[in-house]
């Protein structure tokens, strides 16, 4: 993909994509390759709770079977290995999980959940073992803030808080002393958004102010909005930043959408508002 009309999306002059989209269970995951401009490599230092850290969660039937299947492919830790969180934790109790990262540096989960947590959805009968992505996770800097961005002005939903610490979230995230305030959102269909911040330590970084989308640590959001025109009303009006300057009207024909703009949340994490 080449011209005006995406350099006009992402900011990014003289660009040309490559663009593959996969598939599990009912979601779909973009894989965008800047073919020129080159962007920036994941920084080397990069940890759980810096504010360019993003995820998505893919459920998996079996935890210890998934995990064996990733050993097997050599995938590259980023915890220790997979945690069960405590059951005192009333919200998050029983829950397995394990990050690790993809070749270019990107933090992936897979996540079980109890018979008594998750969608119904996830709990159906399957030879499958990956089943899907129930939400993508960001750090945020202050949930309050991001409240006011994702809640008031774009219209999500509230429908899950939790607050997570102890060994267990400590090897998960590979921060020590890590103590989480979790706030899952959602809107009326799709995977959800998860906040993650760091009540401890705060000593995470934010999203570089020059961050591009070519940037490898780039990830975007998709949301879909009868309203795109009204995108850069709510953006501002929620301390977020528009990127596309203007809504832009995509022409080609393999693309499941017309109009987009691409804006950044009050942290820096990416949005891509379309209109279908």
């Amino acid at each position: 993909m080449r011209g005006t009309e995406y350099e006009r999306v992402t900011g990014v002059f003289g660009l040309r994509m490559r663009v593959v989209r996969m598939k599990l269970g009912e979601e779909f995951l973009d894989l965008t390759e800047f073919l020129a401009p080159r962007g920036r490599p994941m920084p080397l230092d990069s940890r759980s709770n810096d504010r360019w850290f993003q995820h998505v969660a893919i459920i998996v039937r079996d935890m210890d079977e998934a995990y064996r299947q990733l050993r097997k492919h050599k995938v590259e830790h980023a915890s220790s290995g997979p945690q069960r969180l405590p059951d005192w934790n009333k919200e998050a109790g029983g829950i397995k999980a394990f990050y690790f990262r993809d070749p270019d540096g990107h933090y992936l989960e897979i996540l079980q959940f109890p018979p008594d947590k998750g969608d119904a959805r996830w709990h159906k009968k399957t030879n499958k073992l990956f089943l899907g992505i129930d939400h993508s996770a960001i750090v945020v800097a202050d949930t309050e803030a991001s409240l006011r961005f994702y809640r008031d002005r774009l219209g999500m939903k509230v429908v899950g808080e939790s607050e997570n610490y102890g060994t267990e979230q400590e090897h998960l995230a590979n921060v020590f002393g890590a103590r989480l305030r979790i706030t899952e959102m959602r809107a009326a269909k799709g995977p959800g958004i998860e906040f993650l911040e760091y009540v401890t330590p705060r000593n995470g970084r934010p999203m570089p102010l020059d961050s591009s989308a070519n940037d490898l640590w780039h990830w975007q959001i998709r949301l879909r909005t009868s309203h795109v025109g009204q995108v850069s009303e709510a953006v501002r009006g929620g301390a977020g930043r528009l990127v596309s300057p203007i809504v832009v009207a995509v022409s080609d024909k393999r693309l499941d959408y017309t109009k987009g703009r691409l804006a950044s949340d009050p942290d820096g994490h990416a949005l891509f508002f379309t209109d279908k």
